[in-house]
């Protein structure tokens, strides 16, 4: 059975994008930047919700190709674009660069994508997640805190019907005062 990790980046009021869907106060150092990429490169199997799609298709798939592209974007982009990805949206058309398209029932098809083998699957999208929450599919929360106080926007959890009992299982500290935790779900 694959193990499900809800990993984004998190101010430190608990929210994934500021109001606006501002994301600037997330931008990572580049030890982050290359723990994220190595994150990538091992992933399994990417889940995304449209907003979370629109926003890395509209830049990752050429971001190799831009003019003053770093090697590190360079080898990020690489590994997103060959990372399995489904996206859950009944609004997206058409999906491109290692992607398919799902566009049933969330949770249905995250039951099936977990039973299906072995290995490691990320969730990202507030939306998608909190349906992922709320069935209690989630096995691991991952959160790469900021230390910035933005004070509304979409928040990392949704509201829930019981508690979520979690066991700490990992901790890093990066430059400018970026905590990432690990908790495993318990049960």
């Amino acid at each position: 059975m694959r193990n499900l990790t809800f990993a984004m980046n998190v101010s430190l009021d608990g929210y994934i994008a500021a109001p606006g869907d501002d994301l600037g106060w997330s931008a990572p150092s580049d030890e982050l930047f290359q723990w994220w990429s190595d994150r990538v490169g091992a992933t399994g199997l990417a889940l995304y919700g449209r907003k979370l799609w629109e926003t890395m298709s509209s830049h990752w798939p050429t971001a190799d190709q831009e003019p003053g592209a770093t090697p590190a974007q360079i080898e990020f982009a690489h590994r997103w674009r060959d990372m399995p990805k489904v996206v859950f949206s009944s609004t997206v058309s058409a999906v491109d660069w290692n992607t398919r398209l799902a566009t049933g029932d969330a949770v249905t098809e995250i039951t099936r994508l977990k039973g299906d083998e072995e290995g490691s699957m990320d969730i990202g999208g507030a939306t998608l997640a909190a349906a992922a929450m709320r069935a209690g599919l989630i096995d691991e929360y991952l959160m790469v805190t900021h230390p910035v106080l933005v004070g509304g926007g979409t928040p990392f959890f949704t509201a829930l019907d019981t508690w979520v009992d979690l066991d700490l299982v990992e901790t890093r500290t990066f430059p400018g005062g970026v905590v990432l935790t690990r908790y495993k779900t318990r049960g």
